[in-house]
């Protein structure tokens, strides 16, 4: 999921946007003559990213770094070709788990363990389970870039209150809310389907819910007939229910998240519910600013399934997005790259960036700064729910292999449409376990 994994307003096209930071650099491609090069996602956390390599370059010009947007979904595709035929940026934008792991077998990205030993500061800028993220084999190839990412069910506080009902906190309670919004003409959940991302963090958290992070641990192991583990079975099935009780809103296959139709559906009224990683906060404020000030979005965890094996204050998401360096920058790229990672990430202003736009810094001490921004609730609801989950879990398409990624989008895609059954899945699953 890519989750995609996963931002300001989103474009409307879902295509990849061109946005170059500074229009007098030219071509901000791999190997520009302008310098090193970046490649990031629009929406949520963009600003934030812009701002902080606009004000880079103005002090730094003898080490610029010329950034391109890319919808997410398209990104996804062209960061796979430019890698694999060695034109990456010098900073590319990653998630970790099975992609960061391909790179590394492929030496395509810098092993930065070094930067931080020289560097100690550096790795004790970050929460250490979202710094963990970017290690492999306890070497570190990836920082953190942006805002902790866990993934909430947001809801339409006006629409709640005219229908009469509170926020779910059983599966049943959910279940029970769809009837009772369709009855008002309200889409009960907004969901991109068409980006197929989405619906894997309903896959994730009613399997975590219901089995508990065992039961993906052995799928990430490779443990052979992994996928037909009774909570995955249960979890389809609930799936498939919500499907047919009509608890999403119609339509929902043709739904683009990278136009950010999703969001707007929760915010003009709709649909009551989305359920979305925490990048959605960034958009929404951005889109419709006075459904943030007027105290009209609401906030919860993923509800409890009963008789389930699960931790409920377990999370799913992405413990952040990441900037890795290119192996195959030259070496005045990287030196550019590295010294940004050192002293122009995570400073002081760029973290009160993030906390302006509603994102919440992966960083340690930053309590009091919580407690002064803007919407401190939700910042501080955000930050506890990351800094204290007995297991944060990294969406299951970036913590596979990238084809057992698409795989699993494509079979759950198919599950939603009731192409397949739950059985049918697991089985066409299982026979992506070792794929690489």
């Amino acid at each position: 999921m890519t989750l995609g994994k996963r931002r300001t307003a989103l474009l409307s096209t879902g295509l990849a946007a061109l946005l170059t930071l500074v229009a007098s650099c030219g071509s901000s491609g791999p190997g520009s003559a302008g310098g090193a090069s970046a490649w990031a996602l629009t929406g949520g956390d963009e600003q934030t990213l812009r701002t902080s390599f606009e004000n880079w370059n103005a002090d730094h010009s003898g080490s610029r770094i010329n950034a391109e947007f890319f919808a997410n979904d398209a990104y996804k595709q062209k960061i796979r070709t430019a890698i694999g035929a060695g034109d990456a940026p010098t900073l590319i934008f990653g998630w970790g788990g099975g992609t960061l792991q391909q790179w590394v077998d492929a030496d395509k990205v810098m092993d930065l363990s070094g930067q931080i030993n020289d560097n100690p500061a550096l790795a004790d800028r970050f929460l250490p389970s979202v710094l963990e993220t970017g290690k492999i084999d306890g070497k570190t190839y990836a920082l953190p870039n942006n805002g902790m990412q866990p993934v909430i069910l947001y809801y339409n506080k006006e629409l709640f209150d005219r229908v009469g009902v509170e926020p779910p906190e059983t599966w049943d309670d959910l279940m029970a809310l769809v009837p009772k919004f369709k009855q008002q003409n309200i889409a009960p959940l907004s969901i991109g389907g068409q980006s197929k991302w989405p619906q894997l963090m309903w896959e994730e958290y009613l399997v975590d819910r219901i089995g508990g992070p065992e039961v993906f641990n052995a799928i990430a192991e490779g443990e052979p007939g992994a996928w037909s583990h009774p909570a995955i079975l249960e979890a389809n099935r609930k799936i498939q229910q919500l499907v047919d009780a009509g608890g999403f809103v119609k339509g929902f296959n043709s739904i683009a998240s990278d136009s950010a139709a999703d969001s707007a559906l929760l915010y003009t009224g709709k649909a009551a519910m989305m359920l979305m990683g925490s990048w959605a906060y960034p958009t929404i404020k951005d889109s419709a600013p006075e459904f943030i000030a007027e105290d009209k979005l609401g906030y919860t965890t993923f509800p409890v399934v009963e008789g389930g094996k699960g931790d409920p204050d377990n999370i799913v998401g992405n413990p952040s997005n990441f900037w890795s360096v290119s192996a195959g920058a030259g070496e005045q790229e990287k030196q550019a790259a590295l010294s940004y990672l050192k002293d122009g990430m995570m400073n002081d202003s760029y973290v009160d960036n993030l906390l302006s736009g509603g994102s919440v810094p992966p960083v340690k001490g930053i309590e009091d700064k919580l407690a002064g921004a803007e919407n401190p609730d939700y910042l501080s609801f955000v930050y506890n729910m990351a800094a204290e989950a007995p297991n944060f879990q990294l969406s299951w398409d970036q913590a596979l292999t990238p084809r057992q990624g698409e795989a699993l989008l494509n079979n759950l895609d198919q599950l939603f449409t009731k192409q397949i059954t739950p059985e049918q899945f697991s089985a066409n699953m299982n026979k992506t376990i070792g794929q690489q």
